[in-house]
């Protein structure tokens, strides 16, 4: 089985940096923000990885996904004709904000004196990655997301938010958790679109929700995607500038056509409740073969052309592995920097979701920040 998302930390506290780049090369590797006080990357030192630290990071809350996933048939030849409309910038800003609270920051700050700072420093730390949120908690959800939305707004920079708190999350997979119903969700994603502020921010709407959705009964499945199809509505009702994205898998999952009926179906292809669709979230699929998965589907979902994808490429530079392996895989690379200019048709950016560094559960405990698997990724 192949897995579409992994764990992530499930606090308010996943990192993003200053701001976005605009990453219009060939390559998945990541490249090192255009403005930093961290010294360049061609000159930080490639030192033998010591032993794992101690992170100071507290235990996360309700790791996030770890879904068991079947790889679905290759996928054809995007059309031409869909994918070259003309649409308008996703957003008036393509800077995205760094969150000054994560594992990775919190690790900087206590290891000043590691081997490996430099690099994790340069080229992981200074990113923007999202903030997620995983911890079922009614009475100060809107708090924390509106802690982050305005410290976005405040530095005219775009947070992306995760809400991950779906009942049944995960098939019972690492991430268990979420909400006891969904009536207890519906009113959890009220208090979360509370906190969205009325400035440009970017959500990633339940990771693996549609994509892993065949692990329910067609019953389950239909109030399922009642509840995204509200939540999305919920989100742009709150917050008009909100950017709202719907879980599309990724390229070696479910078959373009497949994935888009669940969409339909999970409102992804209403502008009152959708901006598009997001694909490879904790995965390892390389953006190009992410790029044609995503025109596929975003052609076979319908709707308007202003419709568009966001492609997680946190730790896809090497591409996926050949056996399938997903939970912390040897070998992966750091992939494209975020940005949300890509310069590919249809494609509004490239994102962080998944902070490199914090474990699927095999180099560290699910959803921890582990030095030595984020010294891999990076050098």
């Amino acid at each position: 089985m192949v897995v579409a998302a992994s764990v992530v930390v499930a606090v308010g506290a996943a990192t993003g940096t200053i701001s976005a780049l605009d990453d219009r090369g060939r390559s998945d590797e990541a490249r090192p923000p255009e403005v930093t006080r961290s010294p360049g990357l061609e000159s930080l030192p490639l030192v033998p990885s010591p032993s794992p630290s101690t992170t100071r990071s507290p235990s996360p809350t309700p790791a996030s996904p770890t879904p068991r996933k079947k790889a679905g048939p290759a996928s054809p030849t995007p059309s031409p004709t869909r994918t070259e409309r003309t649409r308008q910038p996703a957003v008036a800003s393509a800077r995205l904000y760094r969150h000054p609270d994560s594992q990775v920051l919190e690790w900087i700050r206590g290891n000043s004196g590691d081997p490996r700072h430099a690099v994790i420093e340069a080229r992981i730390a200074a990113q923007p990655a999202a903030v997620w949120f995983a911890d079922f908690t009614p009475d100060t959800i809107t708090a924390r997301v509106r802690a982050v939305t305005s410290g976005g707004s405040a530095l005219g920079r775009v947070p992306v938010v995760v809400p991950y708190a779906i009942p049944d999350r995960d098939c019972g997979g690492h991430s268990q958790g979420g909400a006891p119903d969904l009536d207890a969700y519906d009113a959890w994603i009220d208090r979360f679109a509370a906190g969205l502020g009325s400035s440009d921010v970017i959500v990633i709407l339940e990771p693996d929700s549609v994509a892993q959705s065949e692990c329910l009964s067609a019953a389950e499945r239909a109030d399922r995607f009642a509840s995204l199809a509200r939540a999305g509505r919920a989100f742009k009702e709150a917050n008009p500038k909100a950017r709202v994205y719907y879980d599309a898998g990724h390229s070696g999952w479910n078959a373009p056509g497949k994935q888009a009926e669940w969409l339909r179906r999970a409102g992804a292809a209403s502008t009152a409740s959708s901006d598009g669709v997001f694909s490879n979230v904790s995965n390892f699929h390389a953006t190009t073969d992410e790029i044609a998965y995503d025109r596929q589907v975003l052609d076979a979902l319908g709707g308007p052309a202003s419709l568009g994808a966001v492609i997680d490429t946190s730790r896809n530079g090497a591409g996926a592995p050949a056996d399938g392996e997903w939970c912390d895989p040897a070998g992966r690379k750091l992939g494209r920097a975020p940005t949300l200019s890509t310069g590919e048709a249809r494609i509004d950016g490239y994102l962080w979701v998944k902070l490199p560094g914090e474990s699927d559960g095999c180099k560290g405990r699910p959803g921890t920040f582990t030095a030595s698997y984020a010294y891999d990724l990076a050098r």
